[in-house]
């Protein structure tokens, strides 16, 4: 078989701690990358680009960070959409008070910001956990929609309330057509990426993962519950507070609070978890389940419902959409708990051991 690491010898420990220690591995991912930067903006559309693989990137970003906080430390958090908010609107006050700041770091500003709101919707976590944590965290979703909505500081005194973007630059470079935008996000979802994978590779990583599976155990070997837990509330409001920049500046363009409503956080909390908790894979394939499903349907259910010369409304398509949208969310989670992500490792070991049954 092709998918084995026979004849693989490791001879020092960094190649044994090396991220993909199988070469198949190593070589299928450098090849996904490279495809994503080189054939995908020569090969897709502007309407692919712009309404599918931008969304696509930066849920892909946002769900990377809720997967830290709630699939490796477990903590539960329902306050992402707030987190991103704040991140937006903060790298636009960043960009729009401040004469000639550049775009990036107006976007690493924003999500330092958000870093410092989920630290301090984070503390509860010291005292609570569960469904009550989840609940507090909730709370930050209802303040930053009030505080966004009431307080017109953070929309530089816009009437209405919406804000808006343009002649978006990095190095002198404009980043108005899709395709730049396209590649803007694909460059910072793969550093992000990388960093976060190194980073729950790290001894701060292996706290939070004893912290989530039994943390007075974890208090009982030296382990500090209160530093584990507010750093993974730091990292994973960073990088949701980025991709929320990114969702507001590259994807909108122009937005309002509503846009970060509370529906987006229970988003991001199902791309986890369909995706596959504690993964890093798995907030990619819960973003395209969740981004890209609901827009295959919407352009797949017409066209079967003509195969047997049924003709089905806009109302119809969005209806029928929504029952086998959540007919699959149920099926794959009874099928497989633990996620999409847990169906790939099983399909890569049945790959490494066949023919061989066990």
């Amino acid at each position: 078989m092709f998918y084995r690491e026979n004849g693989q010898f490791k001879t020092s420990y960094r190649a044994d701690q090396q991220i993909f220690p199988i070469d198949q591995d190593r070589w299928l991912v450098l090849a996904l990358i490279a495809l994503s930067f080189v054939a995908v903006p020569l090969l897709a559309s502007d309407y692919m680009m712009r309404a599918i693989l931008i969304p696509f990137l930066i849920m892909s970003l946002a769900a990377l960070g809720v997967n830290i906080l709630v699939g490796y430390c477990g903590q539960i958090s329902l306050g992402s959409g707030a987190f991103m908010a704040v991140g937006a609107y903060m790298a636009y006050n960043f960009f729009v008070r401040i004469p000639g700041m550049p775009l990036v770091p107006a976007l690493l500003l924003g999500g330092l910001c958000a870093t410092a709101f989920g630290v301090l919707f984070g503390l509860p976590s010291l005292r609570v956990k569960g469904l009550y944590l989840a609940v507090a965290t909730l709370a930050a979703q209802f303040f930053a929609d009030w505080m966004f909505l009431r307080v017109k500081w953070f929309v530089n005194d816009s009437p209405s309330g919406s804000v808006s973007v343009n002649h978006l630059q990095i190095f002198g470079l404009p980043i108005e057509s899709a395709v730049s935008k396209y590649l803007f996000c694909l460059a910072v979802l793969v550093v992000l990426a990388l960093l976060a994978k190194n980073l729950v590779r790290s001894a701060i990583g292996r706290e939070w993962m004893a912290i989530r599976d039994m943390d007075v155990a974890a208090a009982v070997i030296g382990i500090r519950p209160m530093y584990a837990k507010l750093t993974a509330f730091a990292v994973s409001s960073f990088i949701i507070g980025v991709a929320g920049g990114l969702w507001a500046f590259v994807y909108l363009g122009a937005w309002e609070p509503a846009a970060f409503g509370v529906d987006l956080s229970f988003r991001l909390l199902f791309m986890v978890i369909i995706g596959g908790l504690g993964s890093i894979m798995g907030a990619f394939f819960g973003a395209a389940f969740i981004v890209v499903l609901p827009i295959v349907l919407n352009q797949a259910l017409p066209a079967f419902g003509e195969l047997f010369g049924v003709s089905l409304s806009t109302a119809a398509v969005s209806h029928v959409e929504l029952m086998v949208f959540g007919g699959l969310i149920v099926w794959f989670l009874i099928v497989e708990p633990h996620g999409l992500a847990k169906l790939w490792s099983i399909g890569k070991q049945k790959l490494r051991l066949w023919p061989f049954p066990h």
